[in-house]
């Protein structure tokens, strides 16, 4: 409750707000990593318990997440890949050096955007599913009769997208990189006439393993933010239809900021 001193100064009431907001923010970190924590320790001792991750619900969980985004995916990944080799060509033949645009090319879509649009697309696409699900079974107390029934809630819808996520998001990522490639190849060989072999032979002088294993990590803790914002601010629903509109839009929101403050400080510590 707010003194009349508070209420009546307009800078404690800004203070308040954001102390406030900051402290409402530590809470849903700190229940989102307790949440993590939870799952991960059932997916490595659930099964000495008696209550393993159902492999079924994470099969079904990836074919969500995985085979089902790979045609929009398809598409965003060879226009993206076309698109930075128009631009490279377009850029780099005012200096006359558009022979070097294979590299720009390799290095961007394999470090930065195959790993960037895969995250944000998944984040899009299941997150929300993801959040609008478990909010939907939380207005419906379908939750709590988990409870009742003595089936842990999070060993039963956070633990299979969790491994399901972990698992997929890195390989849709290296499809992306493998599509965002070839895409740009047609481009530069029908553009500069190079072939596809002299194309994919200067990728791979270009390119190492720990290029790839850069977009690939990343892609690992895409996963694992994506899930976990997804459950919490669905598990964290208030209200009716309002609400799961709500932690829906909030869960895209959120998942999308975090892959793009994840891409910056991974970037900056891998190449310190």
């Amino acid at each position: 409750m707010n003194t009349p001193a508070t209420a009546s100064n307009p800078i404690a009431r800004l203070l308040e707000r954001i102390g406030r907001s900051v402290v409402v923010g530590i809470e849903a970190v700190g229940f989102t990593c307790s949440m993590f924590a939870e799952a991960v320790w059932w997916l490595l001792v659930g099964w000495r318990r008696k209550q393993p991750v159902r492999i079924p619900a994470v099969f079904a969980e990836m074919m969500d997440i995985g085979i089902l985004a790979l045609p929009i995916l398809g598409v965003l990944s060879a226009t993206i890949g076309m698109m930075l080799a128009i631009q490279g060509i377009y850029q780099l033949r005012q200096f006359g050096a558009e022979s070097q645009v294979v590299l720009g090319v390799a290095f961007s879509v394999v470090r930065e955007f195959a790993p960037l649009i895969t995250g944000i697309l998944v984040a899009g696409r299941s997150g929300s599913a993801l959040a609008a699900r478990l909010a939907t079974m939380k207005i419906n107390q379908e939750v709590d009769a988990l409870w009742v029934m003595g089936i842990m809630p999070v060993r039963f819808l956070v633990a299979p997208p969790l491994l399901a996520m972990v698992i997929m998001l890195p390989l849709l990522t290296f499809f992306s990189m493998v599509l965002g490639l070839l895409a740009a190849g047609f481009y530069i060989s029908a553009d500069l006439g190079m072939s596809l072999p002299a194309y994919f032979d200067q990728v791979r002088e270009f390119l190492s393993n720990d290029d790839f294993m850069h977009g690939i990590g990343k892609s690992l803790l895409f996963a694992v933010a994506i899930a976990m914002i997804g459950v919490a601010n669905g598990a964290s629903v208030t209200g009716g239809a309002e609400g799961v509109g709500r932690v829906t839009t909030r869960s895209v929101v959120h998942a999308i900021s975090a892959i793009v403050i994840i891409d910056m400080l991974f970037a900056f510590m891998a190449t310190r």
